[in-house]
Formats: structure tokens, C-alpha cells, sequence
């Protein structure tokens, strides 16, 4: 055996690109470097170094947060939706924040300030050319510090890992289908309509005035924003013989009909616009035209609430009515058609 050592292959360090042989056309010409990759402040670059290390792994946390936001909250009623969209705007604004600042930091107080001018050239690369660019590669990794600050490059690379696996964890938004739950409300037989705000329930004698409207909700449901989002009801006053509602079908459903009034004079309509899902909370006396503010779609409320303007494609759905033994205006069944925006599956 031969007593001679071979010398150790240099040693490369994470986060670094390996080692490429150079170019077969390619000539290196030693040159001294032209900047010195060295601090001027020593002191000074650690604590930088230190502080970006900390906002990455700042950043590094709240990444993790983020996902863990977004598959423990849950995000079924409407407050806890909020809650959801409070951690996760929060959390991920932390990352890109502290990234952000990490990476300005670094570059402002790690790397040295070098001004570079070059004069615009041919597109095509000479062999002086790429072996300059080999140098230059060479240099600008040392400009970096990307390699004599290890703490620095590892925790960036710890900051960017839970960003690369979002996307991976927002795949989650693809199910599951909301199935039937979009085709029906909590109104049914026999419940009561209550004023939204004060709970009270109504008799037809309380609306006495031709073209007034009022919204009412299920009685019970006051404080259940979930079962509101789409249970909201308009009931419209009209003088008789003003209400003209033809038995309107949709796909061989009824959507409205006379029969479903309180004595031709007082009708329900969803309240939730059949565009985008607005509050239609518009009514117009003269013309008895239903508004929607959002996109302007007008539904004619003395025939059905058909669309007669703007971008809906159908008519609001009409709460079938009737009285109960007190007196009181409550529901004769759930809606016939699903309220709100259409959807592909909607049947």
C-alpha cells in the first residue's frame, strides 16, 4: 500500500449547488476577486445574521400555523369562518412578512455594496464568456454569504417549507361535495315567521299597509347564522287584486303559484338573490320590483318574482303560506327550489 494520501474532495455545504466540471471550450484565467466578501463591521454582521435566522424561523412557525389553521378550524357557521379567516390571513401574512424582512436584511447588511456596470452585448455566449460566468457564479455565492453564513441559508430553507407544502393542504377546498344540504332550508309546516331583529310573530292584520315589506326569519333561528344564510324571507303587502302570480314551473317543480299567498294579498319570497347569492332587500312600491344592489338584477314581485332585468338566471323562490290556529303566518312547507345562486347540481 502506498504511505501517499489523496487529497479530501472539498467538502460541499447544504444549500449550495454542486460542483460542475467546466466547459470542454472553455479557458479559466486566474483573476483576483473584485469585491471583498468580508464584513466591515464583524460584530455588527453577526447580530444581522441572528436576526434574519430568528425571522426565518418566525416565518418557519407561522407557515406551520397556517396549515394548522386550516385543517383543525372548523369553518361551518358563519363565525367560525371568521375565526378561520382571521388565523389564516394572519398567519400567513406573519410568513411572508418575516420573510420578507429576513431577506432584506440580509441583502442590506450581509453582502457587501458593489455598483457593476457592463456595456449590452451580443446575445450569443463566446467560451471567455461562460467561463466568466462560471467566475462570476463563483463570486456571487460569496457576495451572498450563502455559504460562510450556514445559519442564515438553513433557516431560510426551514422558512420556505411550509409555503411549498400549502399547496398541497389547500387541495383539501376540493371536497367533500355539499351533496342535498344546498337544496333545503329550516322552514317547514307549521313554523313560524318572526320579524328579523325583534322576534315577533305576525298576524296579516300587522301588515295593513299595500307595499310594505318586511323580512322575517324561522321562528327559533334567530341566532343560528348558518340556517339564516339561507332562510331569509321578504313578505310583501299588495292590495287586492294587484298580485298576479302564475303557476310557474322549473323543471317540473312548481317555483310559485296563488295558492301559496295569504289571501292573494301577502306573499314570501327568498330573500337571497339567484345571482350571486346578494340580500334582495330592494322593493319598490309603484312598480312592485325586487332589487338586488349587488348587479342590479330586478325580479317582479307581483308575478312571481320573475327576472325582468339583470344577470339571474331564474326567479326567486316562493315560501309557500298560511295561517295556524292563533292566527299567526307561518310556513306551509320548506321551499320547492333551492334558494340562492345556481350550482351544477342544483335539482
Amino acid at each position: 500500500m502506498s504511505d501517499i494520501e489523496e487529497p479530501a474532495a472539498p467538502r460541499r455545504v447544504i444549500g449550495t449547488p454542486s460542483p460542475t466540471p467546466p466547459a470542454v471550450d472553455a479557458h479559466t484565467e486566474p483573476a483576483e476577486p473584485q469585491f471583498d466578501a468580508a464584513p466591515a463591521d464583524p460584530v455588527h454582521a453577526k447580530n444581522a445574521e441572528r436576526l434574519v435566522a430568528a425571522l426565518f424561523v418566525l416565518a418557519f412557525l407561522a407557515g406551520c400555523g397556517f396549515i394548522a389553521a386550516y385543517i383543525g378550524l372548523e369553518v361551518g357557521p358563519v363565525d367560525a369562518v371568521l375565526r378561520s379567516n382571521l388565523a389564516l390571513g394572519i398567519s400567513l401574512s406573519v410568513v411572508l412578512l418575516a420573510l420578507g424582512t429576513g431577506s432584506m436584511i440580509w441583502v442590506r447588511h450581509l453582502t457587501p455594496n458593489i455598483e457593476i456596470e457592463e456595456e449590452r452585448h451580443d446575445l450569443n455566449s463566446a467560451p471567455a464568456d461562460r467561463a466568466a460566468f462560471q467566475r462570476e457564479f463563483a463570486e456571487g455565492a460569496a457576495i451572498s454569504q450563502v455559504t460562510k453564513r450556514p445559519l442564515v441559508r438553513r433557516t431560510m430553507l426551514l422558512a420556505t417549507a411550509p409555503l411549498a407544502l400549502a399547496p398541497l393542504v389547500l387541495l383539501r377546498d376540493m371536497g367533500p361535495l355539499p351533496g342535498t344540504s344546498l337544496r333545503h332550508t329550516v322552514w317547514r309546516k307549521g313554523l313560524r315567521a318572526v320579524t328579523l331583529g325583534g322576534n315577533r310573530p305576525l298576524r296579516p292584520a300587522d301588515m295593513t299597509a299595500p307595499g310594505s315589506m318586511i323580512t322575517v326569519i324561522p321562528e327559533g333561528y334567530q341566532d343560528d347564522e348558518e340556517a339564516l344564510a339561507k332562510a331569509g324571507v321578504i313578505l310583501i303587502k299588495f292590495a287586492p287584486g294587484e298580485l298576479h302570480i302564475p303557476n310557474n314551473y322549473d323543471s317540473g317543480t312548481l317555483v310559485s303559484t296563488m295558492d301559496w299567498t295569504i289571501n292573494s294579498t301577502i306573499v314570501a319570497y327568498s330573500k337571497i338573490c339567484t345571482h350571486v347569492g346578494c340580500p334582495v332587500a330592494l322593493y319598490e312600491e309603484t312598480t312592485h320590483h325586487i332589487l338586488c344592489p349587488c348587479h342590479q338584477s330586478t325580479f317582479d314581485a307581483a308575478n312571481g318574482a320573475n327576472v325582468i332585468f339583470g344577470p339571474a338566471a331564474r326567479a326567486l323562490p316562493q315560501l309557500p303560506l298560511t295561517l295556524n290556529a292563533d292566527g299567526y303566518i307561518v310556513a306551509a312547507s320548506d321551499f320547492t327550489q333551492p334558494v340562492g345562486p345556481s350550482y351544477w347540481e342544483r335539482g
